[in-house]
């Protein structure tokens, strides 16, 4: 990923990047993102981007492992977000879900994470704090609400699911208030050309949506254009 297509990928918001993608694709289908209403902690800060350092917790029930191995997990798990590649997204699949209590999420976690150097947090579960989280880095996550529960991990850097999304460690993330996506790795160097010919092709549209007069002819003239444009 070069720096100008990661700058890109920040300011665009997800949905763009999904139509993009099928834009490089040169066919609608793509669908590796995320399902359902998720919530996002920033909504008006840029996307989370990077790739996917992969975790799973559970809180509704006390571990049942020694306290040793907890312990000992806890901080391979840091260890090992602390050692990610950047730009870099945790992606955390709560195996609560959808009963999930357990905010993994709040300030003291995001605060360190942040200080890691991360993007960002994509999960199924829980945030919480919203209000003290640090600036900069955003969470998209299932749910909000008061408590840690038992929240302990239970795998590190595994496949994960997170509202139908299926992530991998190192996938590339793209996430925002609307859900998140996995980039193709296939589609990395085209992806930045494909964002500029969607803006070229949807700027057809909404110019003449704007202009003073518009009606269905000038409507159908400008898709008529507007479809010629995206092959």
């Amino acid at each position: 990923m070069t720096p100008s297509l990661l700058t890109l990928l920040r300011k665009v918001d997800t949905p763009t990047v999904c139509n993009a993608i099928e834009v490089a694709q040169g066919k609608r289908g793509f669908d590796s993102f995320t399902r359902g209403t998720m919530l996002c902690s920033a909504p008006s800060e840029p996307a989370i981007v990077g790739y996917a350092r992969t975790a799973k917790i559970a809180a509704v029930n006390p571990p049942s492992e020694p306290p040793e191995i907890i312990k000992e997990r806890r901080m391979a798990y840091y260890k090992y977000m602390a050692e990610a590649p950047a730009p870099s997204v945790a992606v955390i699949e709560d195996l609560d879900y959808p009963d999930c209590i357990g905010a993994y999420w709040g300030e003291i976690n995001t605060t360190v994470h942040k200080g890691f150097g991360m993007s960002g947090a994509l999960t199924n579960g829980v945030m919480r704090d919203l209000g003290d989280l640090p600036d900069g880095f955003s969470v998209v996550a299932g749910s909000v609400g008061p408590s840690h529960g038992f929240v302990h991990v239970r795998e590190i850097d595994t496949p994960v699911s997170v509202f139908g999304l299926r992530v991998n460690p190192g996938d590339l993330i793209h996430a925002d208030r609307h859900g998140a996506l996995v980039i193709p790795p296939d589609l990395i160097e085209q992806l930045e050309a494909a964002i500029q010919k969607l803006f070229a092709t949807e700027r057809i549209v909404l110019d003449a949506a704007t202009q003073p007069g518009f009606d269905f002819d000038k409507f159908r003239q400008a898709w008529e254009e507007f479809e010629r444009a995206r092959v």
